[in-house]
């Protein structure tokens, strides 16, 4: 597509790093300040008009509201509203699939501080995207052409 990519993992603090190489899954307090950084950057995109793709592994519906909103999102601690006007045009892409296959990706995986012993933590906490979240669902059980094929339409038809 030529847009930039964004790995949200390179933004993570030091401390929130060190946590999860030793096992120790992280909390909302974790997790907020970092996607307050997140929403950041793909604001300044926004504003520079430049699309922006973001690897990002928003479990719950009140992090994906940061990512659009920013720490609005928590200030106002309401449901978001069919028709609301978000700070960001998002959309989710919510990758699906069996805790065995990701697993199986996990476990090669070579040098990355979240171990996959965490998977289960991330399973736990998930809360898989709903209306009125601009979002669509991608079975990781497709293969990878499958996937892009299925993400760029969903992209080019709006």
């Amino acid at each position: 597509l030529g847009w930039k990519f964004y790995d949200a993992d390179d933004y993570h603090p030091l401390e929130n790093k060190k946590k999860m190489a030793e096992g120790i899954p992280l909390n909302d307090e974790d997790r907020i300040p970092w996607l307050c950084s997140l929403h950041d950057i793909l604001r300044r995109e926004d504003s520079s008009k430049q699309d922006a793709i973001l690897a990002c592994s928003a479990l719950k519906k009140m992090y994906r509201r940061v990512l659009v909103n920013g720490a609005s999102a928590i200030e106002s601690n309401r449901p978001e509203q069919p028709g609301e006007n978000p700070a960001l045009k998002i959309l989710f892409v919510h990758l699906d699939g069996p805790m065995d296959i990701i697993a199986g990706r996990l476990e090669k995986r070579r040098g990355h501080f979240m171990p996959p012993e965490l998977l289960k933590s991330q399973f736990d906490t998930l809360e898989p995207p709903s209306a009125p979240e601009n979002f669509i669902t991608v079975s990781l059980e497709k293969s990878l052409p499958e996937i892009v094929l299925e993400i760029e339409r969903a992209i080019f038809q709006g």
